[in-house]
């Protein structure tokens, strides 16, 4: 697919907040937004809070017109709020903004001037409640603002778990991306995931011919939470992604280097899944069970011991983890090496 045309000067963004009960953070998120004057609107996502986040939605909407609130009749996960965001977005490009999260200065200018491609994407830095008023003042312009391509295979590669290394998940990226090509394709969340659902939306963009670049200087700022990262995904969330792994393998046009990264990433993922299953099994029929189901495949057994050892040694930290001692941790190296 021959390279997009570049966008106009005055190219808007759509940003969209899912939130469910994000009262004490949800403000912040939106005039971090705000404050970027490439921003068009802000659309938020009630996902059904128990809490009080409609109304500070609410009050923000009260002070500034481009913010928008959409209430979900039931949670849904934030796959089917951004969704519906989507159906309303009116902007160029879209941009997902956690309701903890934060955008950092200049950021959407970064973006737009930078690449002329359907997937824009920069670096994210992870730091923790405390600190995160140091970020938002920090120079990063020691880092190149270079963007370079990433294909199908260096995407899912940039996923994969290397021993003794915090994963870099690329699957984290908030990118920029073009709404006409969204529609135009028929793209959007897969409602069923609440786990992997921005990573397959990349994946099945990329598969439809986007283009994607990505800038090693940060410019989404991810706050760290004590409960989010070091929680154990379930087995059902983690069966869907799974799922969902094995329909881009099916995928028509898949060459030879694609297949053999997605073929290791549902690998990876099923073994997590596996070692999920095992540990349920173990906490609610005792041992005798979860051995049964461990040996009832032939690479079970092993794979399961394998995962046990990197959590008790910590070889699956998060890329975020590290942020939880105060520090500063960025998602991928500043240099522009590979994904292998």
């Amino acid at each position: 697919m021959p390279p997009s045309q570049p966008p106009p000067v005055s190219a808007s963004v759509s940003v969209i907040i899912a939130a469910y009960n994000a009262e004490t953070t949800l403000a912040r998120a939106i005039r971090s937004a705000l404050a970027e004057p490439e921003t068009a609107e802000v659309i938020v996502v009630d996902d059904a809070s128990t809490d009080e986040t409609r109304a500070v939605a609410r009050a923000e909407a009260s002070k500034d017109p481009r913010v928008q609130l959409i209430e979900m009749p039931v949670n849904s996960g934030p796959a089917a709020a951004r969704n519906s965001a989507l159906d309303v977005a009116k902007a160029d490009y879209v941009a997902v903004l956690d309701s903890d999260d934060v955008f950092l200065p200049a950021r959407l200018a970064q973006l737009l001037g930078g690449a002329h491609t359907q997937i824009i994407a920069d670096n994210i830095a992870f730091v923790t409640q405390t600190t995160l008023h140091t970020l938002q003042k920090q120079d990063w312009s020691h880092i190149t603002p270079e963007f370079t391509p990433l294909s199908t295979a260096d995407f899912v590669r940039g996923n994969l778990h290397r021993p003794g290394v915090a994963r870099g998940e690329l699957g984290f990226l908030k990118p920029l991306l073009s709404r006409a090509f969204l529609n135009r394709q028929g793209l959007r969340y897969d409602p069923a995931l609440r786990l992997g659902e921005d990573y397959d939306l990349y994946v099945r963009m990329l598969l439809a011919g986007a283009q994607m670049s990505l800038t090693r200087r940060p410019g989404y700022g991810a706050v760290v939470r004590p409960t989010s990262l070091s929680a154990q995904h379930g087995a059902a969330e983690l069966t869907h992604l799974q799922d969902a792994l094995s329909r881009h393998l099916r995928s028509a046009g898949l060459s030879s280097t694609d297949t053999a990264a997605m073929t290791a990433h549902l690998r990876q993922v099923t073994d997590k899944r596996d070692h999920r299953v095992f540990l349920d099994l173990r906490r609610a029929k005792g041992p005798i069970a979860a051995l049964r189901y461990a040996f009832a495949g032939l690479r079970r057994p092993w794979r399961i011991a394998a995962k046990i050892a990197q959590d008790k040694l910590r070889m699956t930290a998060m890329a975020g983890d590290v942020a939880r001692n105060g520090d500063v941790r960025l998602l991928l190296p500043t240099d522009t090496s590979g994904f292998q």
